[in-house]
This record gives C-alpha cells, structure tokens and sequence, in this order.
C-alpha cells in the first residue's frame, strides 16, 4: 500500500527533498539517510538495466520488476517515474493499478507523445492537452488509495513554451492531479510564474547538467515547491566514481589510496549479511 506519510507531508506544506535511486545498492543507501522520499529515476533505472538511453526503449515489465524490487528492500515513500503510462488509457489504469500493488506511493506520468524522451534532451513531443487530461482522470479514478498520488508533468514548455506549460499544468490540477510537474523551465524567473500561477503542489526537478537552474531546497520551498527530486546525482556520481576506480586499477594494477571505497565491512552490513550469519548461526548443523 502507499504510504501516508507522503501525503501528510504535502498536507503540512512540508518539503520534500528526494535523491534519484536507479537499483539497489543506490537505494539501500539512501534509503539509511534522513531523506522523506525516494525516487525511482527512469532515465537510471533504464541505464543501469538495459544500458540503453531514456528514450521509451523500457516497456512497464522491465520498470515494474525492478520498482517492486526498490520498495521491497527500503522504508522510505517512493516515487516513480511511469513515464507516459506506458500506452492509452487502459495501459494507463493497468500501469496505476500495477504501480500501487507493489507499494509505491506516488506516480509519475507525463504527456509526451510515444515513444517519449528525458525531459531534458531535445526533440520531445507532446499529445493534445485533452488527451492527458483523460489520462490523469483515468489515474485518479483508478486508485485504490488516495494516499497513492498522482503526478502530472508536461513536456510542452520546451516547444511549446512557457505560457502553453502552465495552461497544461493548470488543466492538470483540475483534472485530478495530486501534484503538478511543468518539466524543464529555463530560468529562475520562469520557475517563479509556475509557483506564482498554478495553485497547486508543485514538484521541481533538478537535473546536473540539464535544463533548469540547480536551486537549494529551501529557495525552492520559499519559491512555493513542495517537491525537489535530484534523478541524476546517484548515476552521474557513481559512474564518476567507476571511471576513476577503474582506471587507477588499469594504471596501477592494483586499487591505490587515490580510490576512495566504501568499507567491504560496512558493504556487508548494507547488503544484509549480517542476516545471513544470524541465520547459520541458529540453524547450524551440529
């Protein structure tokens, strides 16, 4: 089931800061820290799975699986990316229902035509404004929970422009949208319209290296966000981190002090072995 506590947060006007997880390892860190959210970065999710960019190459099954998966194994809300629905609007009712049985809390759904695009790339296309409002009124009435929240983001603001991306995010609060997603705004002062013009909790995506300028938690708070995720931070810092390990490997032939690494000893306990000596400890055969 979804957890409350995301909902509650939005109700208390609580902000809600939210690193990216693209597998486990990335998530069963996190998940130890203090953050309220955890989110399921499709553009990570399908990059580590498939090595293959976020281009609307993943189906549903190949996110489903590996979602479940995340909030079998943490404590926190999660938020996951569902990009269009994975279809029309059956697949949509299909993709909600599939969504809230494996336990995550909210849903990311966006209005790009398929096959879709990160939001942050070039070339993205959006269906008409009426057939995402059928969608989100599909999601909404889908639910079996209200704590389970829709998010609505739109993809118009990079060809269309900013005007038609809060047209859309208005219409998307009508509808039935939890929480409103004007993807990829370009500047602070556009960023202040969208919190200034649509009358609703909004969520902020901040992207290293993408579109929209990188603010603080708190700016973004003050701004009237109520939602900040960081999707790349967790992907961009670990590949960093393999180049730079790897090649100290292949130049040294052995892993030098240049390397900073997370302690085999702390890695176990991460991972869970502490379970499994309890459990040959109990069950030993004498």
């Amino acid at each position: 089931m979804a957890d409350p506590a995301l909902k509650a947060a939005l109700k208390n006007k609580d902000f809600v800061l939210a690193p990216g997880v693209f597998e486990l390892i990335s998530a069963l860190i996190a998940d130890r820290m203090d953050f309220k959210a955890l989110y399921v970065t499709g553009y990570g999710t399908v990059a580590s799975y498939l090595g293959e960019p976020d281009a609307g190459i993943a189906t549903y099954r190949d996110m489903i699986e590996r979602i479940a998966q995340i909030v079998k194994m943490t404590s926190k809300p999660v938020i996951a990316d569902a990009d269009t629905g994975y279809g029309g609007l059956l697949n949509v009712r299909h993709t909600v229902r599939g969504y809230e049985d494996a336990g995550v809390t909210a849903m990311q759904m966006e209005d790009q035509e398929f096959p879709k695009k990160c939001g942050h790339t070039p070339n993205r296309r959006v269906i008409p404004l009426e057939d995402m409002v059928r969608k989100i009124e599909v999601a909404a009435d889908s639910r079996k929970s209200d704590d389970f929240l829709i998010i609505a983001r739109t993809d118009s603001r990079t060809g269309l422009g900013i005007d038609e991306a809060i047209r859309r995010g208005k219409a998307f609060a009508k509808a039935g949208a939890d929480v409103v997603f004007i993807e990829s705004p370009e500047s602070v002062d556009e960023m202040k319209r969208v919190a200034d013009e649509i009358d609703a909790p909004l969520f902020a995506n901040m992207v290293n290296g993408g579109r929209t300028p990188l603010l603080p938690a708190k700016t973004l708070h003050e701004m009237g966000y109520s939602i900040a995720i960081h999707p790349a931070v967790g992907f961009l810092s670990v590949g960093a981190a393999l180049e730079k390990a790897y090649a100290d490997l292949l130049k040294n032939g052995e892993t030098t002090d240049a390397v900073e690494l997370y302690s085999f000893a702390e890695f176990n306990k991460l991972i869970g072995f502490q379970d499994v000596w309890d459990f040959e400890k109990k069950y030993a055969q004498v």
